[in-house]
């Protein structure tokens, strides 16, 4: 899984919207209802997806082979589409955007009803799935992500217990103090930014929610300062700051590789990033290919506890939808159900599964064997924060304002850390205000 899906992307979000006027008018608030009889639904539906390896290597075609043995009279195509979110935006000008699709982060959430058709009532589905809230408008659910991430940092335990680490730390002066440790008893690079890739600095957004343990982090988002004292975000980017600031990263930010990391964090090269469970199958991946032990490759929560507790949050990737023009959207509505119930596509993944019986994946045995809490955030006012964010130009689900954050600690730039959060929590405060939040 590449996480550059991860980003939000805005441009050109005002030129497709205003092209899309109009259009659904008859379908809005249509329902992808499931069939009473699988036997009986029938069509050929063509499912968007930005798992280009997943198509390539035939693996999207075997699910499809056992979803046919439920629904023999469903056939399922797939495009696999590697500018996902440029090219289905500029699709979405039309009709034609396929039958199932993965949300393009482009699309307000407001007018879900008017590309996509509903799955249900949010009181009935948030029953049995995770990520309800994240695709809800009017309690109507328009999409389903088919797996979940929680945020943590992946780590060498070899490297850090060379360090003489034996404990996760808990707070963010014994997470610095343990990197310190690494740099002076190791050759490891104690923590690598991937900065110059980008998308990674966007991960460290994912620690609201884990410093305050608190389900309604995205409210405190939309109705308040998000880098006020011992605010969740502000406590990521400091550390961040203090991190580089420390001289704890590679000697130049700016020749970072993600791909090349992956290996190097497998060998013991680099002790520690901040990225998410979805990475650790990557990099063990990248540890059987390099000869090394994937079990090397671990897994830890944010340093910070509450009432004692680490805390973690629950995190959907792309939400699938049916296409609300589908001219089958009970088979499209079949492919969405049995993708997120049936397939494995969670497991397969080492990922969390939106079931909510569902166990945890592997990877977060750690953080079960811990009791890390596991968070499943309020998103009811996350429409208003990526307002704020679009209005505000501070950027949070994108690099900009954490590649300055770096060059700021880098010495790069000049100015104090103080100054510069006080400017993003202007930015971000005026337009909550002009907004009315």
């Amino acid at each position: 899984m590449n996480r550059r899906t991860v980003l939000a992307i805005t441009t050109g979000a005002a030129l497709l919207l205003a092209a899309c006027t109009g259009t659904g008018g008859s379908s809005k608030g249509a329902e992808a209802k499931a069939p009473d009889d699988p036997s009986e639904v029938s069509g050929t539906i063509t499912v968007l997806t930005h798992r280009t390896d997943l198509v390539q290597d035939g693996t999207m075609k075997a699910y499809a082979a056992e979803f046919g043995r439920t629904y023999p009279k469903v056939k399922v195509e797939f495009d696999a589409i590697t500018d996902y979110e440029g090219e289905v935006k500029i699709r979405m000008n039309t009709e034609n955007y396929g039958d199932v699709l993965m949300i393009p982060g482009v699309i307000e959430k407001k007018d879900y009803p008017r590309f996509f058709a509903s799955l249900g009532t949010r009181a009935e589905r948030s029953k049995k799935y995770r990520f309800t809230d994240y695709t809800t408008v009017d309690g109507k659910v328009y999409g389903q992500s088919p797996l979940g991430a929680v945020p943590g940092f992946i780590y060498n335990k070899k490297v850090w217990q060379r360090a003489g680490i034996t404990d996760w730390p808990t707070t963010p002066d014994e997470f610095l103090a343990d990197l310190k440790a690494v740099r002076s008893r190791t050759d490891a690079v104690p923590y690598y930014t991937n900065f110059k890739d980008m998308w990674p600095l966007t991960q460290w957004t994912q620690v609201n929610g884990s410093v305050s343990c608190d389900e309604q982090a995205t409210t405190r988002l939309a109705e308040g300062d998000p880098w006020a004292a011992g605010a969740d975000l502000r406590t990521a980017d400091t550390l961040l700051y203090d991190i580089v600031r420390e001289g704890l990263v590679e000697k130049d930010p700016t020749t970072t590789n993600w791909e090349a990391s992956k290996p190097r964090i497998a060998k013991g090269e680099i002790a520690t990033m901040w990225l998410g469970s979805w990475a650790v199958i990557q990099m063990r991946g990248a540890a059987e290919q390099a000869g090394a032990d994937p079990d090397d490759i671990g897994f830890m929560p944010f340093p910070a506890q509450k009432n004692g507790k680490f805390c973690a949050v629950a995190l959907p990737d792309y939400n699938q939808a049916v296409n609300i023009h589908s001219e089958h959207k009970e088979a499209a509505r079949v492919w969405v159900d049995w993708f997120t119930d049936k397939s494995g596509y969670a497991a397969d993944n080492l990922a969390l599964s939106p079931l909510k019986d569902a166990p945890l994946p592997d990877v977060l045995a750690p953080y079960e064997e811990r009791g890390v809490e596991l968070l499943d955030l309020d998103d009811t006012k996350g429409a208003e924060v990526k307002a704020i964010d679009n209005r505000s130009e501070v950027g949070i689900n994108k690099p900009d304002y954490r590649q300055d954050l770096v060059d700021l600690a880098r010495g790069a730039t000049k100015g104090s850390l103080d100054d510069f959060l006080a400017g993003l929590a202007k930015k971000w405060t005026d337009t909550q205000a002009s907004l009315g939040s």
